[in-house]
């Protein structure tokens, strides 16, 4: 849904009767949260609060609880005098939610139903999630929606990010759990563990590419250390594909020279630097953007995933920027419209064969 926050959103009903909310798809981070009444402080959402008091389904969970002690390994949990088990998640934009933790049930699709999800009750949030109720994780840990779902998904889903350029409402997107939502056909790469991030799915990436040429980008750059820095993510929740600054250079600088026909605008857009005028054009050719995996494939991005509009008078941006640490994290710009699955029991990332 366009929100203006860059977020990819899925309807979802919470409670029993269920309360529809809409959720981020966050394959980033671990903790399923909704904004809860009593509210100290909240932004502004779309969907009224979700109100506890109303659920017939809605449990606490106590301090001393397996779900408790999960979350202590996995974020910061406290206690206070009431032993209810408190969490605190904190996000990398400065965006933060706390509250309680709770057992409640999950609605999806009308039909599909899942008891006892462990979510945080937001009572007190700050962010940018521009509409979402909250946010349901989807990473590596036994917190997220898919580690919780255990057995019946076997760390499996698959998910297509419907393209901005489609318009609000004229598409939508899919998101499937479980082995059977494996698509037959994609192209399969390992994923690379990191035992001090176990949350996010990390891939070995050795290059870039502009228009069928490699850039020269030396792979150290991609490499996740033994001390766990480094590394490339793949992130439904971040939207702008980061890279570090010499990499990000690299991939600028060749991009500019083969589209040197076009007319470069004077000066950058919020977090870019390499803008173009198109207005007036009714087409242009532009070079590819590839990314190169240490496995072999190669993911040749369409046009539409690398040059965006970032107003309405025919401005188009590179959708790349500059890391501020040697972690490159791969955004929901560049992965949409690509079927794009998630194998984590057998350790594995696809790509297609399915468009969105």
């Amino acid at each position: 849904m366009e929100q203006g926050s860059g977020e990819y959103f899925v309807r979802i009903g919470v409670g029993s009767p269920p309360t529809s909310q809409y959720m981020v798809v966050d394959s980033g981070s671990d903790i399923v949260w909704v904004q809860c009444k009593p509210c100290s402080q909240c932004y502004p959402q779309s969907d009224p609060l979700f109100d506890p008091t109303i659920s017939a389904s809605f449990s606490g969970v106590s301090c001393s609880s397996a779900a408790c002690d999960r979350l202590a390994a996995e974020t910061s949990s406290t206690s206070n005098d009431s032993d209810r088990c408190r969490y605190e998640v904190s996000y990398g934009d400065g965006s933060y939610t706390k509250g309680t933790l709770a057992l409640e049930t999950l609605t999806f699709h009308e039909s599909a139903v899942v008891h006892d999800v462990a979510i945080g009750c937001g009572h007190s949030n700050k962010g940018m999630f521009v509409g979402a109720a909250g946010l349901l994780g989807l990473g590596g840990g036994s917190m997220s929606f898919v580690g919780q779902l255990g057995g019946q998904a076997g760390g499996a889903f698959s998910y297509c990010l419907v393209s901005r350029r489609s318009g609000s409402g004229s598409g939508s997107g899919t998101l499937e759990f479980g082995r059977g939502a494996m698509p037959v056909g994609a192209t399969w790469i390992p994923l690379v563990r990191n035992p001090r991030a176990p949350s996010f799915y990390y891939v070995g990436l050795s290059g870039l590419g502009v228009g069928g040429v490699r850039v020269p980008v030396p792979e150290d750059l991609f490499r996740l250390t033994e001390l766990g820095d480094g590394g490339v993510v793949m992130d439904t929740g971040t939207a702008v594909t980061r890279l570090p600054g010499p990499a990000y250079a690299a991939l600028r600088d060749a991009f500019v020279a083969q589209a040197g026909d076009l007319p470069r605008t004077g000066s950058g857009v919020s977090i870019f630097d390499t803008c173009y005028n198109l207005n007036g054009f009714v087409s242009v050719r532009v070079p590819t953007v590839s990314f190169y995996f240490s496995e072999g494939p190669v993911l040749t991005l369409p046009a539409n995933n690398f040059l965006i509009p970032v107003d309405d008078g025919g401005t188009f941006c590179l959708a790349f920027a500059a890391s501020a640490s040697r972690l490159s994290i791969i955004g929901n710009v560049q992965q949409q419209g690509i079927q794009i699955s998630f194998d984590g029991a057998n350790g594995f990332a696809g790509f297609g064969p399915n468009v969105c």
